[in-house]
C-alpha cells in the first residue's frame, strides 16, 4: 500500500489537474453566484488596499510644520468607509458562495454514492465498506475545505499581492517592488517545495487512518463472532498497533511542519526589514514623508499577513487533493458487468429460463462452471443440489447478473441476458439469499423495501404468505419494531422469513431461491414450502438447496458436481437412478433419523 503511495506522490501535478477538471463542472453549474463572488472578493481588496493609501495621507495632513492644522475630517471617514467596505463585500462574497460549495458537496456525495450502486458484486465483495465510507465522508468534505480556500484564500491573497505590488512600483523606488516581489517567489517556491516533500508522511497518515477505521468498523459489526472466539485482546491490539503507526507518522509529520515554519518566517522577516531599511532611509534622505513610511509599512502587512497562512494553506490544499482524489478514484471504476449500447429492456412473456452451455469462472480463478445447459419451463420449480463449491449459487448470480458468463448464454424467453439493460433483468427476479441482511430499520420498513408505494394491506399480506405474521404480532411494537444492525436482534429464521416475505411482494416472474429455507425450524419450513407451492404456477423457480427434504416436489433436480451437471431428473426418478442424489439423500436421511432420536 505505502509503495503505491509513493507512485501517487510522483504523480502529484497530474492527480491534481485531474482533480481540478473533475471538480469544475460542479462549479459550472452555480456560475452567476461564482461569478457574483469573485466581484465582490475584488471589491473587498480594492477597499482594503485603499485604506493604507488613506491612512498615508492622513498622516500626511497632521505631519505639517509652521502651518494651522486642520482636522482631515473627509479622510477620517473615507479611512471608515472603506474598513466598512472591506468587511460588508467580504460577508456578501461568503453568503453568496456557500450554496456553491454546499451544492456541490451535494451533488458530488450524490454521485459517488450513486455511481457505486452500479458496479458489481466483485467490487463490493473486495472492499471494505469502513474504506469506502471513509474516502467518501472525506471526499465531500475536502470539495467543502477546498473551494473555502480558493475562493476566501488563495484568490484573495494573491489579488492583493499584485495590488500591492503594484502599488510600490508605480509610487516609489523599483527596489521596493522588486525586494517584495523576490520575497513572495521566494517564500512560495521554498513552501511548495518542503511541503512536497512533507506530503508522503500524510499519505502513510491516511493509509493507517484508514486501515484503523476499517478495522474497527468490522470488528464492531461482528461483535458476536469477536466474543464468541474470545477475540476482544486481538482486535484491540490490532487496533493499536496501526494507530501506534499512524502516531509515528504524524510525529514526523509535525516535527517537519515546524522546521518549514521557521524557513518561512525567516524570508519573510529579511524581507520585511530590507524595506524598512530601504523606507526608513528614505524618510531620513527627505525623499519620502512619514506617511510614505506609514503606507509601506501598512501595504507589507497586508501582504505578508495572508503569505503568512500560504504554508498551512498549501499544506491544506495538498491534503485536500489527496482526499479528493481517493473519493473520484471510486468514480474511475467501472463495473465488470457493461450493458451493450442501447440495450434493450427485458420482455416478459412467460418466464422461460435456459442455460445454454455457460461456462463461468471468477478472476483469477479456474472454471467453476463448465458446460451447464437445462431449461426451467414457465410455472416450474428447479432444484440445484451440490456439494459446497459446486457452482450452485454462482447460477444463481449469473442469472441474476450479478455476474456475465464466460462463455454459452443465458435466455429468458429467448432473450439472452447479456445483451439486455441489467436493470430491466434484475426487475424480473426476486433473490433471497442464504445470508438475508436487514436494514436497521422496522420490520414494516424491510418488507415493504420489496416494492415501491406498496400499501399496509400488502406488506401484512406478504407476512401472512411467508407466515411471519403470527410473530410479528406478537411483538409490544408489531410492524414498527427495530430489527437491529443487520437484522441481529431477529432469529436466522425470522430473517428469512421476512426475506421471502420482501421478494413475495416484489412478486417477480422469477424466483431465486439460494437456500432460502435453511435457517428454518421444520415447522416453518413446511408452512413456507406450502406457501411456495401454492405460488409455482404463477413463478418460475429456481432453488439453490442443501436440504434435499426441501425440494421434494420440484418438477425437476439437478445435481451439480465439479461445475458439471451429474444427474437430472424428479425426486423419484433420481432415487431409482440410484446416483449421487441417491447417496446425498441416503445420508440426509440417515442423519435426520438419529437427530429425532
Amino acid at each position: 500500500m505505502q509503495l503505491g503511495n509513493q507512485t501517487q506522490a510522483y504523480d502529484f501535478k497530474t492527480r491534481d489537474i485531474k482533480v481540478l477538471k473533475k471538480l469544475m463542472p460542479y462549479l459550472l453549474k452555480m456560475r452567476v453566484r461564482v461569478a457574483l463572488a469573485t466581484l465582490f472578493l475584488i471589491f473587498a481588496k480594492l477597499a482594503n488596499v485603499a485604506v493604507p493609501v488613506v491612512l498615508k495621507e492622513i498622516v500626511d495632513s497632521l505631519d505639517q510644520t509652521n502651518v494651522l492644522l486642520i482636522l482631515p475630517l473627509g479622510m477620517l471617514f473615507a479611512y471608515g468607509a472603506l474598513r466598512l467596505a472591506s468587511s460588508l463585500f467580504n460577508e456578501l462574497r461568503d453568503a453568496i458562495f456557500a450554496k456553491v460549495r454546499y451544492h456541490a458537496m451535494h451533488l458530488i456525495a450524490l454521485g459517488v454514492f450513486k455511481h457505486l450502486h452500479t458496479l458489481d458484486l466483485s467490487f463490493h465483495l473486495n472492499r471494505r465498506i469502513g474504506g469506502i465510507t471513509r474516502d467518501i465522508d472525506r471526499g465531500t468534505q475536502s470539495v467543502s475545505t477546498l473551494l473555502s480556500i480558493f475562493v476566501f484564500n488563495i484568490l484573495p491573497s494573491f489579488f492583493e499581492i499584485c495590488l500591492v505590488i503594484g502599488i510600490l512600483w508605480v509610487n516609489y523606488d523599483v527596489f521596493f517592488a522588486s525586494i517584495s516581489l523576490v520575497t513572495v517567489v521566494l517564500y512560495i517556491g521554498l513552501t511548495l517545495a518542503i511541503t512536497t516533500w512533507r506530503m508522503k508522511y500524510r499519505y502513510q497518515m491516511n493509509d493507517m487512518q484508514s486501515e484503523a477505521n476499517t478495522n474497527a468498523v468490522d470488528s464492531l459489526i461482528n461483535y458476536e463472532t469477536v466474543k464468541y472466539f474470545n477475540q476482544e485482546d486481538f482486535e484491540v491490539n490490532r487496533y493499536d498497533d496501526t494507530m501506534s503507526r499512524w502516531e509515528d507518522v504524524a510525529t514526523k509529520s509535525f516535527t517537519s511542519m515546524t522546521a518549514l515554519n521557521f524557513i518561512q518566517g525567516a524570508v519573510i522577516a529579511v524581507g520585511v526589514t530590507i524595506i524598512l531599511v530601504l523606507a526608513s532611509q528614505g524618510v531620513v534622505d527627505q525623499n519620502l514623508s512619514l506617511g510614505d513610511l506609514i503606507m509601506i509599512q501598512a501595504l507589507l502587512l497586508q501582504l505578508f499577513m495572508p503569505l503568512g497562512s500560504l504554508g498551512i494553506i498549501y499544506r491544506q490544499i495538498k491534503h485536500n487533493f489527496i482526499d479528493m482524489n481517493n473519493m473520484f478514484d471510486l468514480l474511475e471504476r467501472t463495473s465488470k458487468v457493461q450493458d451493450i449500447d442501447h440495450a434493450s429492456n427485458l420482455k416478459i412473456s412467460k418466464g422461460k429460463v435456459e442455460f445454454n452451455q455457460v461456462a463461468f469462472a471468477y478472476q483469477g480463478k479456474d472454471e467453476v462452471l463448465k458446460d451447464i445447459s437445462f431449461v426451467i419451463e414457465p410455472g416450474q420449480k428447479v432444484a440445484i443440489v451440490g456439494s459446497s463449491g459446486a457452482g450452485k449459487s454462482t447460477l444463481a448470480k449469473l442469472l441474476f447478473r450479478f455476474y456475465d458468463v464466460s462463455k454459452g448464454e443465458i435466455l429468458i424467453d429467448g432473450q439472452n441476458i447479456k445483451l439486455l439493460d441489467q436493470r430491466s433483468v434484475q426487475t424480473a427476479i426476486g433473490v433471497v439469499p442464504q445470508d438475508t441482511v436487514m436494514f436497521n430499520e422496522s420490520i414494516y420498513y424491510n418488507i415493504a423495501y420489496g416494492k415501491k408505494n406498496t400499501t399496509k394491506e400488502e406488506v401484512e399480506r406478504a407476512a401472512k404468505l411467508s407466515f411471519i405474521d403470527g410473530f410479528i404480532d406478537q411483538l409490544p411494537q408489531g410492524y414498527d419494531t427495530l430489527v437491529g444492525e443487520r437484522g441481529l436482534k431477529l432469529s436466522g429464521g425470522e430473517k428469512q422469513r421476512l426475506a421471502i416475505a420482501r421478494v413475495l411482494l416484489k412478486n417477480p416472474p422469477i424466483l431465486i431461491f439460494d437456500e432460502a429455507t435453511s435457517a428454518l425450524d421444520s415447522h416453518s419450513e413446511k408452512m413456507v414450502q406450502k406457501a411456495l407451492k401454492g405460488l409455482a404456477s404463477k413463478h418460475t423457480t429456481l432453488v439453490i438447496a442443501h436440504r434435499l427434504s426441501t425440494i421434494v416436489d420440484a418438477d425437476k433436480i439437478i445435481v451439480l458436481s465439479d461445475g458439471l451437471i451429474k444427474e437430472s431428473g424428479t425426486h423419484d426418478e433420481l432415487l431409482k437412478a440410484n446416483g449421487q442424489y441417491a447417496s446425498l439423500w441416503k445420508m440426509q436421511s440417515k442423519d435426520s433419523k438419529e437427530k429425532q432420536q
